[in-house]
């Protein structure tokens, strides 16, 4: 499977219920919003996904949510946004965009810290059975 990739850092808040200070009270995160799409076989430009189309997504999301209390993400169900549910919640609002961009998988890896991170990973699309022709668009090189 070809990949590409891009990513971009924001800074946001959260809190962790019941769990002891810093994590129970409301606290910023440095986090890193990674995204890897995949796809079997390259398309008709020769990418796996259009990175500007990827890039201006993140981008979008990443300046919503800058400076914000994650609470404004956190599905019903769940008790809190841990880096799991980040994850889950960027996917939902990026398989659009990949899928536009002619992407099929797409994983997301939410960091909160150098070395702990949160990921969700899953179809885009079903992978179409023949090429589909391109319209320009930039590819991984850069």
């Amino acid at each position: 499977m070809y990949e590409v990739g891009t990513a971009v850092e924001v800074r946001a808040l959260h809190v962790m219920p019941g769990a002891p200070p810093p994590e129970g009270e409301l606290h910023a995160h440095d986090y890193r919003l990674e995204v890897v799409v995949g796809r079997r076989d390259l398309d008709a430009r020769g990418m796996v996904c259009d990175l500007d189309i990827l890039d201006g997504a993140l981008q979008a999301v990443a300046d919503r949510l800058r400076d914000a209390n994650l609470e404004v993400i956190r599905p019903p169900e769940a008790e809190a946004v841990t880096v799991e549910v980040f994850a889950r919640w960027l996917h939902g609002e990026l398989a659009g965009p990949v899928r536009a961009g002619g992407g099929h998988d797409l994983a997301v890896l939410v960091w909160e810290s150098p070395v702990a991170f949160g990921a969700y990973r899953a179809p885009v699309t079903r992978p179409p059975r023949g090429r589909r022709p391109g319209s320009g668009g930039r590819s991984a090189a850069r």
